[in-house]
């Protein structure tokens, strides 16, 4: 790298350095966030679960509900059950909703379920608040949407709540202060290549 170019690299950091600092410095309103984890993409639960390990690391207290898994044990369900078993961890323990193939089980699964994270999300102790695949509880309509949109508004200021799932609709997407999509690229279970403990699950 010649003399022009150092000079002109040192020049582009500065002005990128003043627009971090610019945007760290309007960023003055301290709250709980709600954060929707969409798409058709592999990685929305590992996102949230790494979420929540990192609020474990500041020694927050979190709360996980998941809806639809809970058949098949995960590395993260492992990992959390045998670092924090006091950690509120429930499953609807369905499995996938083509594996049942009731869709009044489904339902009725999913409103105990519900009404278990509608409990967590009354409590001011959750800094963080995992809702793992609620958002097909949303499409298949096992939910009412008005009442989940109302208790998420309504959640005490200072807890975050963190989303996951394909879909979920206009309303959610309103309320989340961060939406995130994960696109699916290239996937290799669509190259014959199967799931891997410890990558996949």
């Amino acid at each position: 790298m010649n003399l022009d170019d150092k000079k002109k690299y040192k020049k582009n950091m500065q002005q990128l350095k003043k627009n971090v600092e610019k945007s760290i410095n309007r960023a003055n309103i301290s709250r709980g966030v709600g954060i929707v984890l969409t798409g058709n993409g592999k990685g929305k639960t590992s996102s949230a679960f790494g979420m929540a390990i990192r609020a474990l690391g500041y020694e927050h207290q979190v709360a996980i509900v998941q809806f639809i898994k809970g058949k098949q044990l995960s590395g993260e369900e492992a990992f959390i059950r045998k670092n924090y078993p006091d950690l509120p961890f429930y499953q609807m323990n369905t499995g996938f909703t083509w594996d049942t193939q009731d869709r009044e089980k489904d339902k009725l699964a999913a409103e105990k379920t519900w009404e278990i994270a509608k409990a967590i999300l009354r409590q001011k102790k959750y800094h963080l608040v995992i809702l793992d695949e609620l958002t097909y509880m949303l499409s298949f309509k096992y939910l009412s949407e008005a009442e989940v949109i109302s208790s998420l508004k309504n959640r005490p200021e200072n807890q975050s709540v963190v989303v996951t799932g394909r879909g979920g609709g206009k309303s959610l997407r309103d309320w989340a202060d961060t939406v995130s999509e994960v696109k699916d690229i290239k996937h290799a279970f669509n190259a014959r290549i199967m799931a891997r403990e410890g990558v996949d699950y």
